[in-house]
């Protein structure tokens, strides 16, 4: 029985999707004007994981990440400049440009990570008219009204706005409250801008269109609400971000949308912690913001920053170090390893080897760590327990690792021979037949020889050693 902890309702809870068909879900993506580092990247693979988790047991998913490519100020709370505008500046190009360049930058690292691609991955400027038209509907329910500088979401007419966050929102406007408002007919502070219009601080904005109010560009959080219901409908089932994302970006989503359109914005809201360096928050200002290229210049493959992040549950904290990764690259080429030592055995058998099958009893044991909120840590550990189960056939073994492995996404299945090594068996057999060559016995030592030939190795005694050929 498949359980998620809910941020909203605080607790776990069985899952239970809107249609038997289909799983809507939503993931926040990336504001692409900087590359992003390995913390993003954990958020990417972990939501990877609940989504190969989801389709593992049966479930179709229909997934959609957005791009953030306009409208995201250097401020949640509406303050700042547009991220996409900083980079344009920071490299002389165009906003449109600088998304082009980190959202390939993006795709690829996710890519490398072998996370599977989103079935959507809508642009927030490729929705404008998506998001007018739900400003629009605000506006007519008197849920938003206009200022000279922008379009304001007013939260006191939401219903149970902090429902998500479990803050004080009375609280949080008084101390708001004590700083000097940017826009002084803006109601209160805690209201969010829906669009921003080309003058004041935006006067020279460098990504505007037309709106019937004034041209403008959209605020942050509507985007999200437009795309999930264009692409997703009104009701989504699960909607998965940063736990950074809860207490304004997606408080904000399920305010405008449940004003919108009048029902339910998500049942399930899912939010992964964060990565730590030093222990702290990772921060390009502490020099600590890692990037994939990062990790591979210093020779680590992908797929042992995707084993480290295997080893934290997605609602915890996880402290990245170079030590750590070291530590997980290790036991990954241990995991390899072993694959290749099975597949060795399997190859080198006298007959045809048929598959018998997943190994019941741990499937079950991994199942159980999946549908408990997703506890990849444990589902990692029935894997390893299965792998060094002596009692299982080299085929069952595989059989098993390679099916688990579809919700993990260690790429196992492609672990190839190294055929420069010589195999566990033949290498027994070399051993004992030296024995028998020390102690004088060459007769059983050529019976040994003829052994390794009939399984397609040869074998030469120089002055070096043995030498073994395939």
């Amino acid at each position: 029985m498949l359980k998620f902890y809910n941020t909203l309702t605080r607790k776990k809870e069985v899952f239970k999707p809107i249609s038997e068909d289909e799983v809507t879900f939503y993931h926040c993506g990336p504001t692409v004007y900087w590359t992003q580092h390995i913390g993003n990247m954990r958020g990417v693979v972990m939501n990877d994981l609940i989504v190969r988790t989801l389709e593992y047991l049966g479930y179709k998913v229909k997934l959609a990440r957005n791009y953030t490519d306009v409208g995201h100020l250097t401020s949640d709370e509406d303050e700042g400049e547009d991220k996409l505008e900083k980079g344009a500046k920071r490299e002389g190009k165009t906003p449109q440009q600088i998304a082009d360049k980190y959202l390939k930058i993006f795709e690829r690292d996710v890519t490398a990570l072998n996370t599977r691609p989103a079935d959507i991955k809508p642009r927030a400027t490729d929705n404008i008219k998506e998001i007018i038209g739900m400003i629009r509907i605000l506006l007519d329910k008197g849920y938003a009204y206009q200022t000279d500088l922008a379009i304001y979401f007013t939260v006191l007419k939401a219903k149970d706005y902090t429902k998500l966050s479990g803050q004080n929102l009375a609280k949080n406007i008084a101390e708001a409250g004590k700083g000097e408002a940017s826009d002084p007919d803006k109601k209160n502070p805690a209201d969010f801008a829906l669009w921003f219009f080309k003058t004041g601080k935006h006067k020279n904005a460098m990504q505007t269109w037309e709106s019937p109010w004034g041209k403008g560009f959209p605020g942050w959080h509507i985007e999200c609400s437009a795309m999930a219901k264009k692409y997703l409908g009104d009701t989504v089932d699960i909607h998965m971000g940063g736990i950074e994302h809860a207490p304004v970006h997606h408080t904000n989503e399920i305010a405008q949308s449940e004003a919108a359109n009048g029902v339910k914005f998500v049942n399930y809201w899912l939010h992964n912690e964060h990565l730590l360096a030093n222990d702290v928050k990772m921060a390009k200002s502490a020099g600590t913001a890692y990037s994939l290229a990062e990790v591979k210049a210093k020779k680590y493959e992908p797929l042992a920053l995707r084993y480290f992040f295997l080893s934290a549950h997605y609602r915890s904290k996880q402290n990245f170090s170079w030590e750590a990764l070291a530590a997980a690259a290790a036991s990954l080429k241990k995991m390899q390893n072993k694959i290749r030592e099975l597949k060795e055995t399997v190859k080198l058998s006298a007959e045809k080897i048929e598959a018998t099958g997943i190994n019941e009893h741990y499937r079950g044991q991994f199942i159980a760590a999946i549908e408990d909120d997703n506890n990849i840590p444990q589902a990692l550990a029935v894997l390893w327990e299965t792998l060094k189960d002596d009692k299982l056939t080299a085929d069952e073994t595989l059989a098993t690792v390679f099916d688990f492995d579809s919700v993990l996404g260690l790429e196992l299945t492609k672990v190839k021979l190294d055929k420069t090594a010589v195999p566990k068996k033949i290498q027994a057999l070399i051993d004992n037949r030296q024995k028998f060559r020390d102690v004088g016995d060459f007769a059983e030592a050529d019976k040994i020889r003829e052994k390794i030939e009939q399984l397609g190795y040869e074998i030469k005694d120089t002055p070096n050693g043995v030498v073994v050929n395939k």
